[in-house]
């Protein structure tokens, strides 16, 4: 390697300073500046030049007068002395080249700050904070939960970390949500995965971290990359770190578990909203008792320790609350048990699990005696379950789990058909992967969008239909198909004259008002059941405990039951009858639902979940009972 020339290495220099940004260049400036205000300052006053007629100056006043050329173009004007007047020209061409590059590195500088804000990419210094780490659909509904949730805080602050442009997030969100009262939303851009960016949004102070999933095939791969940066970042809280994630495939929770340890609450995503579709398909009107009872705006989950039923059995803790219902027990090792045995004793140190209104309204009641009309109480057997026959519309990623868990719930001799719109070859539904054991599965080719092929099915044949979405498409033209595919459905069943019930999975709840035009039974709507489950176990880690025995086929279940299984109809009664009744079958009654008001909005479509058991009912032949039962 040659010798470097000393102006090589001067410009080296130079670049490097030159490149150490605003703050530094104006700095040079300045010491610049000095030096070249100093040296004309005692030039003029060595040599003695001074205004026509005017005394030599001193070098504080030769300092001072070149400092205000050099600031003040104008005042070179007024010297006198055609050698004065050279050399302050000379140090004005000098003002002029400092002033103007000073004034292109502030504004240079701004430029850069406003750029930087724009992008997101400031500190957040914020404590006792919510972080919600990725963007989706899921973000707008969860926000809004957390605000409901957040509602007696004062100053409660949701920072949102994703690789979105921060100015898309702030105007989607207030487009979305508008003004949310006592809540400060603040958005960065940055990478979920990137400690560096982790630390920006002040992870280690965070009171819950809450982690959306993306829609692709990598997701849980990402999931672990986040959880690894969020774990090798040191708490700066007592306590650890309180994170709730979403994960689509269950091969992936042995990592995860591994990665996140005691501090990681998992929802498996796929799981749930499988469930929830077959269990909706069956039962009219479950997927709203879902919604009321994940929504914080109503009623909630809570536990409560309650001394005086110490000892008692869990049949008479049913009967001991006026304004909240009793369904289960929280044991003293931290297990969940969703309506035990009506025997089982509530031990010391256990706790209830009752859905309330709010935590101040679970008290005792003031009846010495439940108000209990027994002459009400009607138990009666239904007859044994009738082979089903279920179709599904589209394809998405739990169509095979949907099937397995179908093939739990119904009777022997069962059919389900499946139209994805793909060729067989593209879909695995062979007798290997699906294993069934009670029904047979169909393949039928076609469009299910197109209404030749929508007749071709025979629909009269069916009992359910569910429709997919196609998450692979954008939302609005994924739910555009659903809405196609309804319009078809409601207008065939109406042509034959046969009633079946139609389960809807809708990606943007947007389009659930014009989805209402083809009347379907019930509506999934998956994006927005995960978001408010996501904010209930963000604020309440216990909670994940309660939905994961919920939605697990082992155990107990939410079931609408015809209400002349358990009461008489067309008499007035309270709720305490209807939860004797359901009591006395080993099942815990948790509201009901009124079939006159199951297309009316403003009455929740008929579902009261958590009524209070002294006020009067009177029940219809069509409505239902809602309880928690093994089956």
């Amino acid at each position: 390697m040659g010798k470097i020339a000393i102006a090589d290495r001067l410009r080296y220099r130079f670049d490097n300073f030159m490149s150490r940004g605003t703050v530094s260049l104006v700095s040079g400036l300045a010491l610049v500046s000095l030096a070249f205000i100093l040296l004309m300052a005692f030039l003029v006053s060595l040599s003695g030049i001074a205004p026509e007629g005017g005394d030599r100056l001193s070098l504080p006043e030769a300092i001072w007068g070149v400092l205000m050329r050099t600031l003040d173009s104008g005042t070179v004007g007024g010297d006198t002395g055609w050698v004065f007047r050279f050399a302050m020209l000379f140090v004005t061409f000098g003002g002029i080249f400092v002033v103007s590059t000073l004034i292109g590195l502030l504004s240079s500088g701004i430029d850069t700050k406003l750029e930087d804000l724009r992008k997101g990419r400031s500190r957040v210094i914020e404590t006792d904070h919510i972080v919600i780490l990725g963007w989706s659909l899921q973000v707008f509904t969860l926000i809004s939960e957390l605000a409901l949730a957040n509602a007696n805080r004062p100053d409660t602050c949701i920072v949102v970390l994703s690789e979105e442009d921060k100015m898309q997030m702030d105007i989607a969100l207030a487009d979305t949500l508008g003004k949310l009262p006592r809540i400060r939303l603040v958005c960065r851009t940055g990478s979920p995965s990137s400690m560096a960016d982790l630390g920006m949004v002040s992870i280690q102070t965070a009171r819950s971290i809450i982690i959306l999933s993306p829609h692709n095939q990598r997701a849980d791969t990402q999931l672990v990359k986040t959880l690894l940066a969020i774990t090798n970042i040191p708490r700066s809280l007592p306590q650890p770190y309180h994170i709730v994630a979403q994960v689509q495939n269950p091969k992936s929770l042995d990592v995860i578990n591994l990665v996140g340890q005691n501090e990681v609450e998992i929802l498996l995503t796929n799981d749930l909203i499988s469930r929830i579709v077959v269990q909706t398909c069956r039962q009219s009107g479950l997927s709203l008792v879902y919604m009321d009872l994940l929504d914080f705006s109503g009623n909630e989950i809570y536990f409560r320790t309650e001394p005086t039923l110490q000892g008692q059995p869990y049949g008479k803790a049913l009967l001991a609350y006026n304004d909240s219902t009793v369904i289960g027990i929280k044991h003293t090792d931290g297990t969940i048990q969703l309506n035990p045995p009506v025997e089982t004793p509530l031990q010391p140190g256990e706790q209830l699990i009752l859905i309330s209104e709010d935590d101040d309204t679970m008290q005792l009641s003031t009846h010495s005696e439940p108000p209990i009309n027994v002459s009400a109480i009607q138990l009666s057997n239904r007859p044994p379950a009738a082979a089903e026959h279920t179709l599904i519309l589209g394809w998405n990623d739990r169509v095979v789990e949907i099937i397995q868990q179908l093939d739990q719930y119904v009777a022997p001799s069962s059919t389900v058909t499946v139209a994805p719109g793909f060729p067989e070859a593209e879909v695995d539904l062979s007798a290997e992967t699906l294993k069934l054991q009670k029904q047979t599965m169909q393949y039928r080719a076609g469009d299910p969008t197109d209404r030749r092929v929508l007749e071709s099915l025979n629909l009269t044949q069916y009992d359910h239909v569910v429709v997919l979405c196609n998450p692979d498409l954008d939302p609005e033209e994924s739910d555009a198909e659903t809405l196609v595919r309804l319009l078809h459905l409601r207008d065939i069943a109406n042509r034959h004259n046969h009633d079946f019930q139609i389960v809807t999975e809708i990606l943007d709840v947007r389009n659930q008002a014009l989805a209402q035009v083809a009347r379907p039974d019930d509506f999934v709507i998956s994006e927005q059941i995960i978001s408010r489950m996501l904010a209930q176990v963000a604020e309440q880690k216990s909670l994940n405990a309660v939905f994961a025995d919920l939605f697990n086929p082992e155990g107990s279940e939410i079931y609408l039951k015809p209400v002349d299984d358990y009461v008489a109809i067309a008499q007035p009664m309270n709720f305490y009858t209807v939860v004797e009744a359901a009591r006395q079958r080993g099942e815990s009654a948790i509201g009901y639902r009124c079939k006159a008001d199951a297309n009316n909005v403003a009455r929740a479509y008929g579902v009261v979940i958590n009524p209070k058991k002294d006020q009067p009912i009177t029940f219809s032949s069509q409505d239902t009972i809602i309880l928690l039962a093994e089956s």
